[in-house]
């Protein structure tokens, strides 16, 4: 304790209050609930007055500094915390009885009693049974007299809970500073947990929150002349800033008079005068007990499906309106029983909805509907995998999961399974799971460890190449320390698929983990220096190590190979070095320095042709957040796809989400045009396939065909339908907080974002026209909002602000093998989207009396084309016959 000699002139114990005196205060608390930077006269919310009667109960002979007084609330009234018209004024016309039940209102006028000693609240006797609001709001009041008189850093406890508090005193005059985020109290609570590049600072799609209060004590003949409080929270989502509440929690104590009062009780004990009183009297803590409110006739669980369930069909997800629709049922499901939950799950009969559904009852996450859940879907019933599957990638894209939800994955993989491909699911989120967990500090959870257990141990049991490529995809997932030594062996000594994914596992690690080691082993497979790689793999090499803090030495050898690789990774490798430069990204400044040495950087070295090619962009950027793009397109040297990889990522200056990741591989394409495979893909089996990232998480990938047959199949009667990568909708933001207020009252605090997901890919071919399309799709809609509410039970104020969007992304790749080589075209387009903001304040009394105020702006965010490389702006020219830019360089 850091004590100070400052203390009040003339005391040198605590206040005291005088015998047989009747102190009368007036006394008012007001709560305002507005924007961070809104003004005091748009706020919303409400004020509750009264007087306040204090007058000593006893005194402690032997100390009098140890007293009880009574503290009586009167005449109490309520009103409009601004001012406002006649016919917005819901309480114009309202005498405090029609608004404040009678038990409630007069329960708030039965007196408390405070054992007071050196002003500290020693005990708070009040009665019992009565309404938590009604103790609280008492508590809020008695804390008022929790004061001492000596400047100190304390821990103290009010209302607020058990609290750091530093007093300042000055003359007649104490400051007193509370330290709220070092306030104790059991609360519950939640919020959205994602891995970012930097897990200690602020993340990306959490909430920031900032608190301060101040008291100020003036005394005059060693008691309280007048106290005022004031305390002030803003919450802001980190990813938009315009997404911001703000609550002022204000109360005034002022003594107006004083007059004759009873005179004290005589006793040697303050509990033989607490029962002479009232022997209902108990003794409670002053910290504040939760409120419960309960919904006076609500509609039922059934009733809110049907009101949202045609928003969720499936050709309305792209819409805000189906995440709106999809966020409030999760409310209502949160407060469901298990039993309610599964009635609407097994009454559901469009088989369409029924995803939606799931995806919604997973989202609550609550144990109830986990429990319904399990208790619907029959993992051994393999007609049942499209519901299974929005399961699983439901729980892996979880915002807050815990340890129950990992068992229960844990549980699914040990028992029948009917869909292998489920099996696999199952496996892959775990991954999912164990890093959100482990990004909490959970790791050392026993369902933690079993499930490292099972990837580990299944990895080391696995032959088959596809098992081990599952659980390859659950290490990157996981993403845990010691899965990189076995990632580092699968790429550098596995073949085909299982060394790419290996490889593309570490590139997800955070650059902690990147160690030299690492970096060697990159090295290795980049050079060739042990065995021949996939040019999938070598480049994705490459790509750690410029991402990974290189060396000279490194970015040296890296360049000097330019003009030794196979025609279209020579091209790749350049188009990556020149991305990497015209992004001043973190490898440019030595690629830089490298360059100066004439003998790397010169026109032979650098003037290869191909169509490979790596850019990157900026969809979007703001003071607080921006967002980019990446497209990599890898050929093989006959001019076949090999691969293309498009990323987007969210960043802020503290950190960064993989937003979403499709890469779409393709090889052993050759025997179509009777071409020469590439070095090391001599024996490669023909595949086309689709892998795809959503929020850091890994699905599982697709495939669009599987060996020559199935290829040839696929060529004569592709039609250009799409298949399904992802169909979903996922909370994103997920944050609940209760404040407790110095007056009392409590404050509810929710923000939740919303999205919804459809992507969609198809390769169409013809030998006739000799051209191939592939088209990935990608629709969605974002919605996030706000929520601030103050609920007395008697009157309610809060305010809502959102933000929604609708997008549509399209990446189409034309392809015309009628000449050698191919033209290639790649096109990424976005619609015109629309962006809403709305701002609603609502106050509202029990009667069904309200005020609703809302504000809101529309605007249409273009369409566009983004831009890539300029050889791919010259291609596309030549596919649709356009005339060429005269602008071309090689760097």
């Amino acid at each position: 304790m850091n004590q100070k000699s400052s203390r009040i002139r003339g005391h040198n114990t605590g206040p005291q209050i005088n015998n047989d005196k009747l102190y009368k205060f007036a006394y008012s608390t007001e709560v305002l609930i507005d924007r961070g930077k809104g003004s005091p006269k748009e706020s919303t919310g409400c004020r509750i007055s009264s007087g306040v009667d204090v007058n000593l109960v006893w005194r402690n002979p032997n100390n009098d500094d140890d007293q009880l007084i009574k503290i009586a609330i009167t005449d109490v009234t309520l009103d409009n915390v601004t001012e406002r018209p006649a016919a917005k004024n819901i309480f114009k016309g309202k005498n405090t009885d029609q608004v404040i039940e009678k038990d409630y209102l007069n329960a708030l006028k039965r007196p408390v009693v405070l054992q007071w000693t050196f002003g500290k609240v020693k005990n708070f006797y009040t009665y019992e049974n009565e309404p938590a609001v009604i103790q609280n709001l008492k508590r809020g009041l008695a804390s008022l007299f929790q004061i001492q008189l000596t400047s100190a850093v304390i821990r103290e406890v009010d209302v607020s809970g058990k609290c750091n508090v530093t007093y300042q005193v000055r003359e007649n005059q104490v400051t007193k500073i509370k330290t709220l985020n070092s306030c104790k109290l059991q609360r519950t609570g939640f919020t959205s947990h994602h891995q970012t590049s930097s897990p200690n600072f602020l993340q990306l799609l959490d909430v920031s929150k900032k608190s301060t209060s101040a008291t100020i004590y003036v005394l005059e003949d060693t008691f309280i002349k007048s106290v005022r409080a004031e305390e002030n929270h803003i919450l802001t989502l980190n990813a938009d800033r315009t997404i911001d509440t703000k609550v002022v929690s204000k109360q005034k104590l002022e003594l107006k008079s004083t007059e004759a009062g009873p005179g004290p009780m005589t006793a040697k004990q303050a509990i033989s005068v607490i029962k002479a009183l009232d022997s209902n009297y108990v003794a409670v803590s002053l910290e504040a007990v939760p409120v419960n409110h309960e919904c006076k006739n609500c509609p039922t669980l059934s009733e809110q499906w049907k009101t949202i369930r045609k928003r969720l069909e499936p050709e309305n997800l792209s819409k805000a309106d189906a995440v709106r629709g999809f966020m409030s049922f999760i409310q209502d499901l949160r407060k469901a029983t298990q039993e309610e939950i599964l009635q609407i799950l097994r009454s559901e009969s469009n088989v369409k909805l029924l995803p939606q559904l799931v995806d919604a009852v997973t989202a609550a996450q609550t144990t109830d509907s986990l429990k319904a859940m399990l208790d619907f879907l029959d993992f051994k019933n393999k007609s049942e995998s499209v519901l299974q599957e929005r399961f699983l990638y439901a729980c892996g894209l979880a915002s807050h999961p815990n340890e129950l939800l990992l068992r229960s994955l844990i549980n699914i993989y040990h028992n029948p399974i009917g869909n292998s491909e489920i099996r696999e699911t199952v496996v892959i989120m775990m991954g999912a799971l164990i890093r959100k967990l482990c990004n909490k500090g959970d790791c050392k959870l026993p369902a933690v460890m079993e499930a490292k257990k099972l990837i580990f141990g299944g990895l080391n049991r696995a032959e088959k190449a596809n098992d081990i490529k599952v659980y390859l995809l659950a290490l990157k997932n996981a993403l845990q320390p010691e899965g990189v030594p076995l990632l580092l062996k699968y790429a550098e000594s596995g073949d085909g698929t299982i060394s790419n994914v290996a490889i593309s596992a570490l590139q997800e690690y955070d650059h902690s983990y990147i160690t030299s080691e690492v970096k060697k082993t990159m090295n290795r497979i980049y050079h060739q220096n042990r065995k021949v790689h996939e040019k999938t793999v070598r480049t994705t090499a490459a790509a750690i190590i410029f991402s990974n803090n290189p060396s000279y030495t490194e970015v040296r050898n890296i360049l000097l190979s330019i003009g030794e690789l196979p025609l279209e990774m020579n091209k790749y490798m350049l188009s990556l070095v020149q991305d990497i430069l015209h992004f001043e990204m973190p490898a440019s400044k030595m690629i830089q320095k490298v360059l100066k040495d004439m003998f790397i950087h010169n026109y032979d070295r650098f003037s290869k042709m191909g169509s490979s090619s790596s850019f990157s962009g900026y969809l979007m950027r703001s003071p607080d957040m921006s967002s980019t793009y990446s497209f990599d397109i890898l050929y093989s040297g006959s001019g076949i796809l090999r691969r293309s990889n498009t990323n987007f990522f969210i960043f802020n200056k503290y950190s960064h989400l993989h937003v979403n990741q499709v890469v779409i591989e393709a090889q052993g394409l050759e025997s179509i045009i009777a071409a020469t495979a590439d070095e090391g893909e001599e024996n490669l089996e023909s595949f086309a396939g689709m892998s795809a990232m959503l929020f850091d998480v890994q699905l599982r990938p697709v495939t669009f065909f599987h060996g020559y047959g199935d290829l040839m199949s696929k060529m004569f009667s592709a039609t250009g339908d799409s298949m399904s990568v992802v169909k979903a909708l996922m909370l994103l933001i997920d944050y609940s907080q209760v404040i407790q207020l110095q007056s009392g009252l409590t404050c509810s605090t929710e923000f939740q974002g919303g999205f919804s997901i459809d992507v969609s890919g198809g390769m169409e071919f013809s030998l006739w026209y000799r051209e191939s399309k592939t088209n990935v799709k990608n629709r969605g809609a974002l919605v996030v909002v706000g929520n601030i509410a103050v609920d007395s039970s008697f009157v309610k104020a809060g305010m809502e602000t959102s933000s929604e969007t609708e997008a549509a992304l399209d990446f189409i790749f034309t392809v015309q093998f009628s000449q050698y080589p191919f033209l290639v075209c790649i096109q990424m387009d976005t619609c015109e989207s629309p962006f809403r903001q709305y701002v609603t304040k609502y106050e509202s009394l029990p009667s069904g009396k309200s005020y609703v105020s809302r504000k809101g702006k529309v605007k249409l965010l273009a369409s566009s084309e983004y831009p890539l490389h300029q050889e791919n702006s010259n291609m596309c020219r030549k596919v649709f016959n356009e005339q060429p830019d005269s602008s071309d360089s090689w760097f």
